[in-house]
């Protein structure tokens, strides 16, 4: 067979391929990643972001269900970012891809940066701004002014963040009123249809029923994100804002977050605790303000006072005498009295002349025409008079009727009102009673409790339990109980007394009598027990020796 060539091992090196250092090797796929990948968009989730480092870079990743990819962000690009990256947002990331030599990585340098979706959530919240507009929701014509001093206010939020405890605090420094409560989901599926409901639900509520209609209304939410306030941008919760007949107090956010109920409401608040401080004045600047008001309404009345005096010792000073006034008008009165009898001569002379002249015109023919006319007048007078009468009775009658019918309805209606009220009335006065009878029951067994327990500690405290362990009180011919054996004299009669009775007993008379360091009290005692006693009477001679 012919002499073939040799083949080359796997572990021979193949002489002809170009050798790479590991920095060449490392800017070349550096610049072939950058040349490809020089704009891209990603959308993912930051993780691990923990603040800008010293250095003022942002180092976090971005990842999704299945895969991860290191950030960097530049000083000076973080410093222009209108919108600040945070841990576990989805963000869409605009930059370049590039490695990072020292590591052996690719990272992608993030240019911009927004939120995902925040931008068809805008484009969808302007259209529906500008819909609302065009309907005159927005219009200033339509708001309320809000009540000075409300009785009872509503808020619908959330009862278990920080907001309601915000604005409870609140009301309480500034001026304590009855809130109400509407609990309601202010983020996720079904949050804004439960905001509508409760806003129209207090609005349902009638005046002077058993729950209090609000005098205004707070809906209030604490920051957070667009897509978390967007259920404030839901179409069903700006109609029904702009259907309360109540005023309504828009706190939705911070004051940088901007939604479409605060377009609607009456009253725009920047926090729930700035809607708090709208809703009621401060009390103590009240009571300043009225303080201060009276006094000065005091001196305005003081000054009024003291001005009106001084006008009127002016007027009394510039003020003729009375007898000055009077003295023109007593010397007309005296003249006219002077004339007085003069004129009445005229006057009479004159009704004279004047009853003359008619007497001659009066003959008896003008009288009897006069009669005549005045009996035809008083004919047709007649006559109009009854048509008058009966047309006036025939009206008076209809009203009459017509009253009748309306009286006899207003009277089966009061008296179903008063039925009703006096059922309503009952009804109270027997949860009343009830209420009253439980609470009777509770005193009393409160009170049997406590006269059980006194007697339990009686029982304990007393000396007649000890007693009845066998124990027995030893007293003196005076009733006072004896400490010691040294307060017995010799013959000395006491008095033993046990659970079940008493017995009496005298000492011995060979006995040691007392030390002198007893009473002087206890040694008299025992001088004078010391004589010979007399014998008792229905006693046994032996009783032994008690000690």
């Amino acid at each position: 067979m012919p002499n073939r060539l040799p083949m080359p091992t796997a572990a021979e090196p193949l002489l002809n391929t170009p050798e790479f250092t590991v920095s060449e090797l490392s800017q070349s796929l550096k610049r072939t990643v950058e040349d490809t990948y020089g704009h891209v968009r990603v959308r993912g989730e930051i993780s691990g972001f923990r603040g800008a480092h010293s250095s003022g870079h942002c180092y976090f990743a971005l990842k999704d269900e299945s895969a991860k990819i290191e950030a960097v962000i530049w000083k000076g690009v973080h410093g222009r970012m209108r919108f600040k990256p945070q841990e576990g947002l989805e963000v869409i990331a605009t930059g370049k891809l590039t490695t990072y030599p020292g590591s052996s990585k690719y990272q992608i340098v993030i240019e911009a940066l927004e939120p995902a979706g925040i931008g068809a959530l805008m484009a969808l919240m302007e259209e529906r701004k500008r819909k609302l507009a065009a309907e005159g929701l927005f219009d200033e014509a339509r708001k309320q002014l809000l009540p000075w001093l409300p009785e009872v206010i509503g808020v619908v939020t959330s009862p278990t963040g920080a907001v309601i405890r915000d604005i409870l605090h609140r009301l309480e420094d500034r001026f304590p009123r009855h809130v109400l409560v509407w609990p309601v989901k202010v983020q996720g599926e079904g949050s804004a249809e439960q905001v509508a409901a409760a806003i129209r639900g207090f609005n349902a509520l009638p005046e002077g029923g058993k729950i209090p209609r609000p005098d205004v209304l707070i809906v209030a939410r604490g920051g957070g994100s667009l897509e978390d306030l967007w259920s404030f941008n839901e179409e069903i919760v700006v109609r029904a804002a702009a259907e309360s007949m109540i005023p309504l107090i828009s706190a939705v956010g911070h004051e940088t977050d901007i939604t479409l109920i605060d377009f609607v409401a009456d009253k725009r608040a920047p926090t729930p605790t700035a809607a708090a401080e709208m809703a009621v004045p401060v009390r103590s600047d009240l009571f300043v303000e009225v303080g201060d008001l009276g006094r000065r309404t005091r001196s305005c009345w003081q000054r009024g006072q003291e001005s009106r005096r001084s006008e009127l010792r002016a007027a009394a000073r510039a003020l003729p005498a009375a007898g000055d006034l009077l003295a023109i008008p007593r010397q007309r009165l005296d003249s006219a009295g002077a004339s007085l009898p003069r004129c009445l001569k005229a006057n009479t002379h004159a009704h004279f002349r004047r009853f003359t002249a008619a007497g001659a015109k009066l003959t008896l023919r003008v009288l009897h025409g006069q009669i005549a006319q005045a009996d035809h007048r008083l004919t047709v007078c007649g006559e109009r008079l009854g048509l008058s009468t009966r047309s006036l009775l025939r009206r008076r009658r209809d009203r009459f009727a017509g009253l009748e019918v309306r009286l006899r309805a207003s009277k089966l209606s009061n008296a179903q009102a008063q039925r009703n009220a006096i059922h309503r009335q009952r009804e109270r006065t027997h949860r009343l009673a009830e209420r009253a009878g439980r609470a009777l029951v509770t005193l009393l067994q409160r009170l049997d409790a406590r006269v059980e327990n006194s007697g339990k500690l009686l029982s304990a405290l007393s000396y007649r339990g000890v007693l009845a362990r066998g124990f027995a009180l030893v007293r003196d011919e005076a009733g006072h109980p004896l400490h010691s054996a040294d307060s017995v004299g010799p013959g000395a009669r006491v008095e033993i007394e046990f659970a079940d009775g008493r017995v009496g007993a005298t000492a011995d008379a060979d006995r040691a009598a007392p030390t002198a360091k007893r009473a002087p009290a206890q040694a008299k005692a025992a001088a004078q027990e010391a004589k010979p006693a007399p014998k008792r009477v229905g006693k046994p001679v032996d009783q032994g020796n008690l000690f």
